[in-house]
């Protein structure tokens, strides 16, 4: 391998022209791309800067000077395109979910660990620095035990209609779509920041799947509920939450990520990016603002850091996969069976 680490991308939507910005951004190279036919790759190629093109995305994993690749298709193809990369022995990002199914991710996680290559999922919300700020600050018990977490993530993509593509389809998990598509990013977000986990669910799922609601209690005994949509006009991309204690409450919204509310019964401050925590992540000086590209960035820097050996803290791997296919799983259920379940270890 060399010291510069050559990545494949597969797929070449808009996600893909994330992944390799942020492969750039981390000192990396886009040596291949790949799409679903030889001319599709021929025109990724051209679209994401890559140095060449392979026929098949099965081509460029065997590709011999290839190091880390990158797996941006569509949800069906996530498992058998992660397990011919852990075969192959190289390093991977796969975007979630690793499966369709729990049993299929778990086996992924299981695999990349016997094959000891690096395999990590994009739960890049965790890098906003306000939200390692929150996280900080909840360990060392600010503010007394944890109680009540609730928000939301609301989009409006398919809120007049749009043809949601191989997202709506079943196979790609398409009768829970909106769940599996944003909502596990909440779910993975109030975890870490919050260091519990949710242990116990009652879900609803509307509108073909493209609206859930959960309500759920923790293994630290906090109430919780989340409203996940992608049909709420007027929002974009608004994933937010709000953790409360006896004493104060912690409230981010990604769409504003710059400030950190921490509220109080006699006075409610917004701590502004730059400060405590936030520093090693704040790339820009405070004022400047950062965003989501910034967040992609900063993790598949971590990822190709731990490729050489670091062990960056946060970094969302291959377990943390399989957890959100347990909470898609335990969600899923209670649904279909209109009662609590618990989500799977």
């Amino acid at each position: 391998m060399s010291d510069e680490l050559r990545a494949g991308i597969i797929g070449a939507g808009f996600i893909g022209m994330v992944h390799a910005h942020a492969v750039r951004a981390a000192g990396g190279i886009v040596r291949r791309a790949a799409a679903s036919t030889p001319e599709r790759s021929l025109d990724a190629a051209g679209r994401l800067g890559a140095e060449g093109a392979a026929a098949t995305a099965e081509e460029l994993i065997d590709a011999e000077d290839v190091d880390v690749v990158h797996i941006c298709a569509p949800n069906s193809r996530h498992a058998e395109l992660a397990l011919r990369a852990i075969a192959a022995g190289k390093h991977l990002i796969c975007e979630k979910p690793l499966a369709v199914h729990l049993e299929g991710a778990r086996r992924l996680a299981e695999a990349a660990a016997r094959a000891d290559v690096v395999a990590t999922v994009p739960f890049v919300y965790r890098f906003y620095p306000t939200v390692r700020e929150a996280r900080v600050r909840l360990a060392a018990g600010e503010g007394g035990p944890l109680r009540l977490v609730h928000g939301s993530y609301l989009q409006d993509w398919q809120a007049a209609g749009a043809p949601a593509g191989w997202r709506g389809e079943p196979g790609e998990g398409g009768e829970i779509r909106a769940f599996i598509d944003i909502g596990v990013h909440w779910c993975d977000l109030v975890e870490f920041v919050s260091g519990q986990r949710i242990a116990r669910l009652v879900a609803d799922i509307t509108d073909g799947g493209r609206q859930s609601s959960v309500q759920f209690r923790t293994d630290g005994g906090a109430a919780g509920s989340v409203v996940v949509s992608q049909v709420s006009p007027g929002r974009k991309n608004r994933l937010a939450f709000s953790l409360e204690t006896h004493e104060l409450s912690y409230s981010f919204n990604q769409e504003e990520p710059e400030t950190l509310t921490i509220g109080g019964v006699d006075e409610t401050r917004h701590l502004q990016r730059g400060a405590g925590a936030a520093g090693r992540l704040s790339v820009l000086p405070p004022g400047h603002p950062q965003g989501y590209q910034d967040c992609f960035n900063a993790f598949v820097s971590d990822s190709y850091a731990a490729i050489g050996g670091d062990q960056p803290e946060g970094l969302p791997g291959f377990d943390d996969g399989v957890r959100a296919a347990a909470l898609t799983h335990a969600v899923g259920e209670s649904a279909r069976v209109g009662r609590w379940v618990e989500v799977p270890s």
